[in-house]
């Protein structure tokens, strides 16, 4: 039989993601309790990447919003909220931070497009720094100034996710790269979804590029000493998505017709290093 926590291992393992590796050197509980975070933030992304009518999308974006609200009440009825509830006392993960994953979403569905930076690192802050908010608190944070390191280096992680789609996400009809950049850059929204390099593009790109490098050095100077430790699954996290995002600047940005990856045993063996020997 089939149980939440069941459940959730197989919706955080079949995601693929880098954040699986840095789960894999947790003690017991707190790898449930983060398996469980994460399968529920798989769980809210998957409605607006595979429903294809906003319509539909956005009832079940409701549907989630009244389920995290049930679920804090006490009455979780989906195997993600019920194998999550259990760790919310434990880690301090609140309601309000779920809600903001899910209208992370829900911007998705509204907004194709991102006036300025400003209003990218509002979606950015949504959907990876409420992320990394709740898992440095599973992850066993004692500072509060960790918080704050969390929310950069979410900002990092997207602005290299947003990098490595450029092209995947042009096919579903979104440019999160700003359109004051697209313009700075004299680069057209109709170049990118035709999938035309130029090197107005490339300069676009490494423009991008470095702004995450930035915000991953200013992430990890942010990093309390005391609580190094206890961050290391997302000091593994910064090492696989960093190796990544250098290997893009590599290939120079050959993103809009293809989506560069790492094979899952780079991905271990960036894990372990930092595990083991504590660096990148």
């Amino acid at each position: 039989m089939s149980t939440p926590e069941h459940y959730v291992q197989d919706k955080a393992a079949a995601s693929g993601s880098s954040f699986y590796y840095a789960f894999l050197f947790l003690p017991r509980e707190r790898r449930a309790a983060i398996t469980a975070f994460y399968a529920f933030c798989r769980e809210v992304d998957d409605v607006v990447d595979d429903v294809s009518d906003p319509g539909v999308a956005q009832a079940k974006l409701a549907w989630w919003q009244g389920e995290v609200a049930q679920a804090f009440a006490g009455r979780p009825s989906h195997p993600v909220m019920q194998a999550l509830m259990p760790h919310v006392p434990v880690y301090g993960i609140e309601e309000r931070q779920l809600q903001a994953v899910i209208e992370g979403c829900q911007m998705d569905l509204e907004q194709q497009r991102h006036p300025d930076f400003r209003s990218l690192q509002r979606y950015c802050y949504l959907v990876a720094g409420v992320v990394g908010e709740v898992a440095a608190r599973i992850f066993g944070q004692r500072d509060e100034r960790t918080t704050e390191y969390a929310h950069k280096l979410g900002l990092a992680f997207q602005l290299t996710n947003i990098i490595r789609d450029v092209g995947e996400d042009a096919m579903r009809g979104r440019i999160y790269l700003p359109v004051s950049e697209l313009q700075q850059f004299d680069v057209k929204a109709q170049e990118i979804t035709g999938r035309e390099y130029s090197e107005r593009f490339t300069m676009l790109m490494r423009f991008q590029a470095q702004r995450a490098h930035l915000f991953y050095d200013e992430a990890l100077a942010l990093l309390p000493a005391v609580d190094r430790r206890a961050q290391k699954p997302g000091l593994m996290m910064a090492s696989i998505y960093r190796t990544l995002l250098t290997e893009i600047e590599a290939d120079g940005f050959q993103v809009l017709h293809q989506r560069t990856s790492l094979t899952p045993l780079r991905k271990f063996w960036l894990a372990w290093k930092m595990q083991a020997l504590g660096r990148f």
